[in-house]
Protein backbone atom coordinates (compact mmCIF):
# COMPACT_ATOMS: atom_id res chain seq x y z
CA UNK A 1 0.00 0.00 0.00
CA UNK A 2 1.54 3.50 -1.39
CA UNK A 3 1.38 5.61 2.00
CA UNK A 4 1.94 9.00 -0.12
CA UNK A 5 -1.89 9.53 0.29
CA UNK A 6 -1.11 10.92 3.48
CA UNK A 7 0.70 14.15 2.47
CA UNK A 8 -1.07 14.26 -0.89
CA UNK A 9 -5.14 14.28 -0.35
CA UNK A 10 -6.79 17.54 1.08
CA UNK A 11 -6.28 18.08 4.51
CA UNK A 12 -9.82 17.46 5.97
CA UNK A 13 -11.15 14.66 3.53
CA UNK A 14 -7.83 12.62 4.69
CA UNK A 15 -9.20 13.42 8.57
CA UNK A 16 -12.12 12.11 7.59
CA UNK A 17 -11.41 8.83 5.63
CA UNK A 18 -8.71 8.09 9.10
CA UNK A 19 -10.61 9.47 11.55
CA UNK A 20 -14.36 8.23 10.93
CA UNK A 21 -13.67 4.57 11.18
CA UNK A 22 -11.57 4.91 14.10
CA UNK A 23 -14.81 7.11 15.90
CA UNK A 24 -16.97 4.56 15.14
CA UNK A 25 -15.07 1.97 16.51
CA UNK A 26 -14.26 4.16 19.76
CA UNK A 27 -17.88 4.82 19.86
CA UNK A 28 -18.93 0.97 19.76
CA UNK A 29 -15.85 0.19 22.38
CA UNK A 30 -17.39 2.84 24.59
CA UNK A 31 -21.03 1.64 24.31
CA UNK A 32 -19.87 -1.72 24.70
CA UNK A 33 -18.53 -0.47 28.37
CA UNK A 34 -21.93 1.16 28.97
CA UNK A 35 -23.55 -1.70 28.18
CA UNK A 36 -21.60 -4.25 30.16
CA UNK A 37 -21.83 -1.74 33.20
CA UNK A 38 -25.48 -1.86 32.91
CA UNK A 39 -25.82 -5.54 33.08
CA UNK A 40 -23.45 -5.65 36.20
CA UNK A 41 -25.52 -2.93 37.68
CA UNK A 42 -28.37 -5.13 37.17
CA UNK A 43 -26.70 -7.76 39.47
CA UNK A 44 -26.67 -5.38 42.22
CA UNK A 45 -25.65 -1.92 43.09
CA UNK A 46 -22.66 -3.19 44.98
CA UNK A 47 -21.84 -5.07 41.90
CA UNK A 48 -21.59 -2.17 40.20
CA UNK A 49 -19.68 0.02 42.88
CA UNK A 50 -17.34 -2.56 42.69
CA UNK A 51 -16.94 -2.45 38.98
CA UNK A 52 -16.38 1.51 39.72
CA UNK A 53 -13.70 0.80 42.09
CA UNK A 54 -11.99 -1.86 39.69
CA UNK A 55 -12.13 0.65 36.59
CA UNK A 56 -8.99 2.38 37.44
CA UNK A 57 -7.55 -1.06 37.25
CA UNK A 58 -8.29 -1.83 33.72
CA UNK A 59 -7.88 1.55 32.90
CA UNK A 60 -4.57 1.25 33.59
CA UNK A 61 -3.97 -2.03 31.67
CA UNK A 62 -5.03 -0.09 28.60
CA UNK A 63 -2.72 2.93 29.44
CA UNK A 64 0.04 0.47 29.46
CA UNK A 65 -1.24 -1.07 26.13
CA UNK A 66 -2.04 1.40 24.28
CA UNK A 67 0.25 4.21 25.65
CA UNK A 68 3.75 2.39 24.35
CA UNK A 69 1.84 1.54 21.02
CA UNK A 70 1.21 4.86 19.94
CA UNK A 71 5.00 5.15 20.59
CA UNK A 72 4.99 2.50 18.09
CA UNK A 73 2.63 3.76 15.87
CA UNK A 74 4.39 7.45 15.52
CA UNK A 75 8.05 5.81 15.42
CA UNK A 76 6.42 3.59 12.51
CA UNK A 77 4.78 6.73 10.34
CA UNK A 78 7.38 8.81 11.05
CA UNK A 79 9.94 6.20 9.19
CA UNK A 80 7.33 5.05 6.60
CA UNK A 81 7.25 9.36 5.52
CA UNK A 82 11.11 9.77 5.24
CA UNK A 83 11.23 6.49 3.30
CA UNK A 84 12.56 3.83 6.15
CA UNK A 85 10.59 0.67 5.41
CA UNK A 86 13.48 -1.30 7.04
CA UNK A 87 13.18 0.32 10.14
CA UNK A 88 9.62 0.54 10.12
CA UNK A 89 9.44 -3.42 10.14
CA UNK A 90 12.08 -3.37 12.93
CA UNK A 91 9.83 -1.25 14.73
CA UNK A 92 6.50 -2.72 14.35
CA UNK A 93 8.08 -6.02 15.36
CA UNK A 94 10.28 -4.85 18.24
CA UNK A 95 6.73 -3.14 19.15
CA UNK A 96 4.89 -6.39 19.33
CA UNK A 97 7.49 -8.26 21.15
CA UNK A 98 7.49 -5.15 23.83
CA UNK A 99 3.99 -5.25 24.17
CA UNK A 100 3.71 -8.47 24.91
CA UNK A 101 6.57 -8.37 27.92
CA UNK A 102 4.14 -5.34 29.21
CA UNK A 103 1.27 -7.91 29.19
CA UNK A 104 2.66 -10.15 31.16
CA UNK A 105 4.18 -7.57 33.87
CA UNK A 106 0.85 -6.46 34.09
CA UNK A 107 -1.00 -9.72 34.81
CA UNK A 108 1.85 -10.35 37.29
CA UNK A 109 1.72 -7.08 39.18
CA UNK A 110 -2.21 -6.94 38.69
CA UNK A 111 -2.36 -9.97 41.26
CA UNK A 112 -0.33 -9.13 43.76
CA UNK A 113 -2.15 -5.79 44.12
CA UNK A 114 -5.49 -5.63 43.82
CA UNK A 115 -6.71 -7.04 47.04
CA UNK A 116 -5.20 -3.89 48.48
CA UNK A 117 -5.83 -1.66 46.12
CA UNK A 118 -9.65 -2.60 46.74
CA UNK A 119 -9.00 -2.52 50.58
CA UNK A 120 -8.42 1.22 50.42
CA UNK A 121 -11.45 2.31 48.87
CA UNK A 122 -14.03 -0.13 51.03
CA UNK A 123 -14.52 -2.30 53.68
CA UNK A 124 -17.85 -3.82 52.73
CA UNK A 125 -17.57 -7.47 51.97
CA UNK A 126 -19.74 -7.74 48.89
CA UNK A 127 -18.05 -5.16 47.21
CA UNK A 128 -14.89 -6.38 47.94
CA UNK A 129 -15.81 -10.13 46.89
CA UNK A 130 -17.29 -8.81 43.30
CA UNK A 131 -14.21 -6.24 43.01
CA UNK A 132 -11.59 -9.29 43.12
CA UNK A 133 -13.86 -11.54 41.59
CA UNK A 134 -13.93 -9.35 38.21
CA UNK A 135 -10.31 -8.14 38.24
CA UNK A 136 -8.52 -11.46 38.82
CA UNK A 137 -10.36 -12.79 35.58
CA UNK A 138 -9.35 -9.47 33.93
CA UNK A 139 -5.90 -9.27 34.71
CA UNK A 140 -5.20 -12.68 33.14
CA UNK A 141 -6.04 -11.39 29.28
CA UNK A 142 -3.22 -8.20 29.25
CA UNK A 143 -0.72 -9.89 27.28
CA UNK A 144 -4.00 -10.72 24.93
CA UNK A 145 -4.78 -6.97 25.62
CA UNK A 146 -1.31 -5.57 25.45
CA UNK A 147 -0.65 -7.56 21.91
CA UNK A 148 -4.11 -6.79 20.07
CA UNK A 149 -3.42 -3.02 20.94
CA UNK A 150 0.10 -3.25 19.25
CA UNK A 151 -1.66 -4.63 16.23
CA UNK A 152 -4.12 -1.76 16.57
CA UNK A 153 -1.74 0.45 15.80
CA UNK A 154 0.16 -1.01 13.69
CA UNK A 155 -2.27 -0.77 11.08
CA UNK A 156 -3.34 2.79 11.75
CA UNK A 157 0.40 3.79 11.52
CA UNK A 158 -0.19 2.15 7.70
CA UNK A 159 -3.24 3.98 7.17
CA UNK A 160 -5.57 0.88 7.15
CA UNK A 161 -8.26 2.11 9.60
CA UNK A 162 -10.98 0.34 8.15
CA UNK A 163 -9.21 -2.72 9.62
CA UNK A 164 -8.74 -1.89 12.99
CA UNK A 165 -12.72 -0.72 13.15
CA UNK A 166 -13.54 -4.23 11.96
CA UNK A 167 -11.21 -5.57 14.40
CA UNK A 168 -12.57 -3.50 17.11
CA UNK A 169 -16.27 -4.01 16.72
CA UNK A 170 -16.43 -8.01 15.76
CA UNK A 171 -14.38 -8.08 19.76
CA UNK A 172 -17.39 -5.55 20.91
CA UNK A 173 -20.08 -7.59 19.55
CA UNK A 174 -18.63 -10.68 20.93
CA UNK A 175 -18.58 -8.91 24.04
CA UNK A 176 -21.93 -7.70 24.09
CA UNK A 177 -23.54 -11.07 22.84
CA UNK A 178 -21.76 -12.91 25.51
CA UNK A 179 -23.00 -10.73 28.76
CA UNK A 180 -25.94 -11.34 29.51
CA UNK A 181 -25.00 -14.92 28.34
CA UNK A 182 -22.39 -15.68 31.38
CA UNK A 183 -23.80 -13.25 33.57
CA UNK A 184 -27.11 -14.59 33.68
CA UNK A 185 -26.88 -18.35 32.25
CA UNK A 186 -28.88 -18.33 29.39
CA UNK A 187 -28.76 -21.34 27.76
CA UNK A 188 -26.44 -24.22 28.52
CA UNK A 189 -24.27 -21.56 30.12
CA UNK A 190 -24.41 -21.21 34.02
CA UNK A 191 -25.31 -17.97 35.39
CA UNK A 192 -21.63 -16.45 36.35
CA UNK A 193 -22.42 -13.33 37.84
CA UNK A 194 -19.82 -10.69 37.51
CA UNK A 195 -17.60 -13.56 36.62
CA UNK A 196 -19.75 -13.68 33.68
CA UNK A 197 -18.83 -10.32 32.99
CA UNK A 198 -14.97 -10.64 33.38
CA UNK A 199 -15.16 -13.96 30.66
CA UNK A 200 -16.98 -11.69 27.90
CA UNK A 201 -14.81 -8.99 28.26
CA UNK A 202 -11.76 -11.38 28.02
CA UNK A 203 -12.84 -13.52 25.08
CA UNK A 204 -13.58 -10.41 22.96
CA UNK A 205 -10.59 -8.64 23.80
CA UNK A 206 -8.73 -12.52 22.39
CA UNK A 207 -11.38 -12.78 19.57
CA UNK A 208 -10.03 -9.21 18.71
CA UNK A 209 -6.72 -10.44 18.78
CA UNK A 210 -7.11 -13.33 16.38
CA UNK A 211 -8.92 -11.51 14.06
CA UNK A 212 -6.42 -9.10 13.34
CA UNK A 213 -3.29 -12.31 13.37
CA UNK A 214 -5.32 -14.01 10.53
CA UNK A 215 -5.75 -10.30 8.67
CA UNK A 216 -2.69 -9.86 8.94
CA UNK A 217 -1.25 -12.88 7.78
CA UNK A 218 -3.21 -12.60 4.30
CA UNK A 219 -2.33 -9.16 3.95
CA UNK A 220 0.82 -7.62 5.91
CA UNK A 221 1.16 -3.91 6.31
CA UNK A 222 3.90 -2.53 4.79
CA UNK A 223 5.52 -2.18 7.81
CA UNK A 224 6.63 -5.81 8.60
CA UNK A 225 6.61 -7.77 11.23
CA UNK A 226 9.61 -10.53 11.20
CA UNK A 227 11.39 -12.37 13.28
CA UNK A 228 15.05 -11.47 11.76
CA UNK A 229 13.84 -8.03 13.58
CA UNK A 230 13.70 -9.29 16.85
CA UNK A 231 17.06 -8.31 17.90
CA UNK A 232 16.31 -5.03 19.30
CA UNK A 233 17.27 -1.77 17.63
CA UNK A 234 18.62 0.84 20.09
CA UNK A 235 17.50 4.25 18.83
CA UNK A 236 14.06 2.74 17.36
CA UNK A 237 13.28 1.02 20.39
CA UNK A 238 14.27 4.41 23.01
CA UNK A 239 12.32 6.59 20.12
CA UNK A 240 9.60 4.34 21.12
CA UNK A 241 9.71 4.67 24.63
CA UNK A 242 10.46 8.36 24.66
CA UNK A 243 7.00 8.69 22.87
CA UNK A 244 5.15 5.78 24.29
CA UNK A 245 6.22 6.34 28.22
CA UNK A 246 4.59 9.93 28.04
CA UNK A 247 1.88 8.40 26.03
CA UNK A 248 1.10 5.93 28.84
CA UNK A 249 1.52 8.00 31.69
CA UNK A 250 -1.10 10.55 30.05
CA UNK A 251 -3.26 7.89 30.00
CA UNK A 252 -2.54 6.25 33.15
CA UNK A 253 -2.87 9.75 34.94
CA UNK A 254 -7.03 9.08 34.69
CA UNK A 255 -6.31 5.89 37.02
CA UNK A 256 -4.61 8.00 39.42
CA UNK A 257 -7.24 10.64 39.48
CA UNK A 258 -10.36 8.62 39.81
CA UNK A 259 -8.80 6.50 42.39
CA UNK A 260 -7.87 9.91 44.43
CA UNK A 261 -11.62 11.38 43.73
CA UNK A 262 -13.01 7.88 45.00
CA UNK A 263 -11.11 8.54 48.12
CA UNK A 264 -12.28 12.46 48.70
CA UNK A 265 -16.11 11.38 47.97
CA UNK A 266 -16.29 7.61 49.90
CA UNK A 267 -16.56 9.61 53.42
CA UNK A 268 -19.72 11.32 51.87
CA UNK A 269 -21.61 8.51 50.64
CA UNK A 270 -20.54 5.56 47.98
CA UNK A 271 -23.29 7.16 45.93
CA UNK A 272 -20.70 9.18 44.88
CA UNK A 273 -18.46 6.97 44.27
CA UNK A 274 -20.90 5.41 41.82
CA UNK A 275 -21.95 8.66 40.37
CA UNK A 276 -17.78 8.47 39.53
CA UNK A 277 -17.68 5.75 37.85
CA UNK A 278 -21.00 5.81 36.23
CA UNK A 279 -19.93 9.46 34.73
CA UNK A 280 -16.36 8.13 33.71
CA UNK A 281 -18.71 5.06 31.49
CA UNK A 282 -20.59 8.03 30.19
CA UNK A 283 -17.75 10.28 29.00
CA UNK A 284 -15.76 7.33 27.75
CA UNK A 285 -18.18 7.73 25.15
CA UNK A 286 -17.69 11.00 23.92
CA UNK A 287 -14.13 11.00 25.12
CA UNK A 288 -13.36 8.24 23.10
CA UNK A 289 -15.15 9.08 20.42
CA UNK A 290 -13.16 12.56 20.26
CA UNK A 291 -9.97 9.64 20.53
CA UNK A 292 -11.23 8.33 17.62
CA UNK A 293 -10.56 11.06 15.73
CA UNK A 294 -7.15 11.77 17.41
CA UNK A 295 -6.17 8.38 16.59
CA UNK A 296 -6.84 9.32 12.99
CA UNK A 297 -4.99 12.44 13.16
CA UNK A 298 -1.63 11.26 14.63
CA UNK A 299 -0.27 8.73 11.70
CA UNK A 300 -1.35 11.66 9.40
CA UNK A 301 0.49 14.00 11.57
CA UNK A 302 3.75 11.54 12.01
CA UNK A 303 4.22 11.07 8.58
CA UNK A 304 3.77 14.40 7.10
CA UNK A 305 6.05 15.54 9.60
CA UNK A 306 8.77 12.86 8.78
CA UNK A 307 8.26 14.16 5.58
CA UNK A 308 9.09 17.35 6.52
CA UNK A 309 5.15 18.79 5.27
CA UNK A 310 5.20 21.39 8.37
CA UNK A 311 2.37 23.60 7.01
CA UNK A 312 0.10 21.22 6.53
CA UNK A 313 1.06 19.15 9.97
CA UNK A 314 -0.71 22.99 11.24
CA UNK A 315 -3.72 22.45 8.87
CA UNK A 316 -4.22 18.93 10.39
CA UNK A 317 -4.42 20.44 14.22
CA UNK A 318 -6.81 22.79 13.24
CA UNK A 319 -9.32 20.81 11.27
CA UNK A 320 -9.08 17.55 14.17
CA UNK A 321 -9.52 20.65 16.65
CA UNK A 322 -13.05 22.09 14.88
CA UNK A 323 -14.00 18.64 14.71
CA UNK A 324 -13.59 17.61 18.35
CA UNK A 325 -15.27 20.65 19.14
CA UNK A 326 -18.05 20.17 17.47
CA UNK A 327 -18.24 16.20 19.38
CA UNK A 328 -18.33 18.17 22.52
CA UNK A 329 -21.03 20.79 22.28
CA UNK A 330 -22.88 17.63 21.68
CA UNK A 331 -21.81 16.11 24.66
CA UNK A 332 -22.80 19.40 27.02
CA UNK A 333 -25.97 19.20 25.00
CA UNK A 334 -27.08 15.80 25.75
CA UNK A 335 -25.64 16.01 29.65
CA UNK A 336 -27.77 19.37 30.29
CA UNK A 337 -30.83 18.05 28.58
CA UNK A 338 -31.44 14.63 29.87
CA UNK A 339 -28.93 13.62 32.78
CA UNK A 340 -31.07 11.74 34.72
CA UNK A 341 -31.50 9.49 31.95
CA UNK A 342 -28.29 8.89 31.46
CA UNK A 343 -27.60 8.21 34.94
CA UNK A 344 -30.81 6.01 35.44
CA UNK A 345 -29.00 3.68 33.17
CA UNK A 346 -26.83 2.44 36.07
CA UNK A 347 -28.92 2.62 39.55
CA UNK A 348 -32.28 2.67 40.30
CA UNK A 349 -31.90 4.53 43.68
CA UNK A 350 -33.80 8.17 43.69
CA UNK A 351 -31.37 10.01 45.36
CA UNK A 352 -28.22 8.26 43.45
CA UNK A 353 -29.67 9.44 39.91
CA UNK A 354 -30.72 12.88 41.78
CA UNK A 355 -27.04 13.05 42.70
CA UNK A 356 -25.65 11.99 39.49
CA UNK A 357 -27.61 14.54 37.33
CA UNK A 358 -26.63 17.01 39.02
CA UNK A 359 -22.82 15.64 38.76
CA UNK A 360 -23.71 15.53 34.87
CA UNK A 361 -25.05 19.66 34.91
CA UNK A 362 -21.92 20.70 36.71
CA UNK A 363 -18.98 18.71 35.00
CA UNK A 364 -20.30 19.03 31.25
CA UNK A 365 -19.49 22.69 31.29
CA UNK A 366 -15.78 22.32 30.72
CA UNK A 367 -16.45 19.58 27.86
CA UNK A 368 -16.07 22.46 24.77
CA UNK A 369 -12.96 23.78 26.13
CA UNK A 370 -11.13 20.53 26.72
CA UNK A 371 -11.37 19.81 22.94
CA UNK A 372 -7.97 22.04 23.23
CA UNK A 373 -6.21 19.92 25.13
CA UNK A 374 -7.45 16.63 23.79
CA UNK A 375 -6.42 17.79 20.37
CA UNK A 376 -2.58 19.30 21.08
CA UNK A 377 -1.65 16.78 23.09
CA UNK A 378 -2.57 13.92 20.15
CA UNK A 379 -1.04 16.30 17.71
CA UNK A 380 2.38 16.51 20.15
CA UNK A 381 2.50 12.70 20.28
CA UNK A 382 2.39 12.24 16.30
CA UNK A 383 5.21 14.64 16.09
CA UNK A 384 7.23 12.63 18.68
CA UNK A 385 6.75 15.17 21.14
CA UNK A 386 6.12 13.70 24.30
CA UNK A 387 6.98 15.39 27.28
CA UNK A 388 4.83 18.07 26.34
CA UNK A 389 1.63 15.86 25.63
CA UNK A 390 2.39 15.08 29.27
CA UNK A 391 3.03 18.43 30.49
CA UNK A 392 -0.85 18.88 29.04
CA UNK A 393 -2.37 15.40 31.02
CA UNK A 394 -0.17 16.07 34.01
CA UNK A 395 -2.76 19.49 34.17
CA UNK A 396 -5.51 18.05 33.48
CA UNK A 397 -5.64 15.09 35.78
CA UNK A 398 -3.35 15.96 38.78
CA UNK A 399 -1.40 19.60 39.39
CA UNK A 400 -5.03 21.20 39.16
CA UNK A 401 -7.80 18.91 39.49
CA UNK A 402 -6.88 17.53 42.57
CA UNK A 403 -5.94 20.01 44.87
CA UNK A 404 -9.03 22.00 43.33
CA UNK A 405 -10.78 18.79 44.36
CA UNK A 406 -9.95 18.59 47.54
CA UNK A 407 -10.10 22.31 48.55
CA UNK A 408 -13.57 22.82 46.80
CA UNK A 409 -14.91 19.58 48.75
CA UNK A 410 -14.36 21.12 52.32
CA UNK A 411 -16.64 23.71 51.18
CA UNK A 412 -19.04 22.94 49.04
CA UNK A 413 -18.76 19.12 49.91
CA UNK A 414 -19.31 16.77 47.15
CA UNK A 415 -20.55 19.59 44.43
CA UNK A 416 -17.15 20.82 45.03
CA UNK A 417 -15.58 17.56 43.21
CA UNK A 418 -17.55 18.12 40.38
CA UNK A 419 -16.77 21.83 39.87
CA UNK A 420 -13.04 21.06 39.87
CA UNK A 421 -13.59 19.45 36.38
CA UNK A 422 -15.09 22.16 34.28
CA UNK A 423 -12.06 24.79 36.41
CA UNK A 424 -9.73 22.18 35.14
CA UNK A 425 -10.03 21.92 31.70
CA UNK A 426 -10.51 25.59 31.28
CA UNK A 427 -7.16 26.57 33.05
CA UNK A 428 -5.36 23.21 31.10
CA UNK A 429 -7.15 24.60 27.98
CA UNK A 430 -5.13 27.55 27.91
CA UNK A 431 -1.79 25.93 28.76
CA UNK A 432 -1.99 23.60 26.44
CA UNK A 433 -2.66 25.75 23.23
CA UNK A 434 0.54 27.95 24.85
CA UNK A 435 2.48 24.43 24.76
CA UNK A 436 1.41 23.31 21.51
CA UNK A 437 2.32 26.49 19.87
CA UNK A 438 5.87 26.63 21.33
CA UNK A 439 6.46 22.62 21.04
CA UNK A 440 4.84 21.86 17.92
CA UNK A 441 6.40 24.74 16.01
CA UNK A 442 10.04 23.34 16.39
CA UNK A 443 10.66 22.04 12.93
CA UNK A 444 13.32 19.18 13.79
CA UNK A 445 12.97 15.49 12.87
CA UNK A 446 12.92 13.46 16.16
CA UNK A 447 15.95 10.79 16.58
CA UNK A 448 14.26 8.09 14.99
CA UNK A 449 13.46 9.78 12.13
CA UNK A 450 16.23 10.90 11.24
CA UNK A 451 18.11 9.93 8.28
CA UNK A 452 20.85 7.82 8.95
Amino acid sequence: MNQTFMKEKPVFPLLLSMGIPMILSMMASSLYNIVDSIFVARISENAMTALSLVFPLQNLITAIGVGFSIGTNSVIARLLGAGRTKEAGEAATQGLLLSLLHGILIWLLGWLAVSHFLHMFTDESQTLRFGLQYSMIVFCFSPVVTAGISFEKLFQAVGRMVVSMACMLIGCIVNIILDPILIFGLGPAPAMGIRGAAWATGIGQAVTLIVYILIYCMRPADARISARYLRLNRAICLDMYAVGTAATLNMALPSVLISALNAILAPFSQSYVLVLGAYYKLQALLYQTANGLVQGMRPIVAYNYGAKEYERVDGIYKSALAVIASMMLAGTILCLAIPGRLIAMFTENPDTVRIGAGALRIICLGFIVSSVSVTSSGALEGLGKGGPSFLISLLRYILVILPGAFVLSRFLGAKGVWHSFWITEFAAAGCSWIIFRKAGHTKETPPAAKTQ
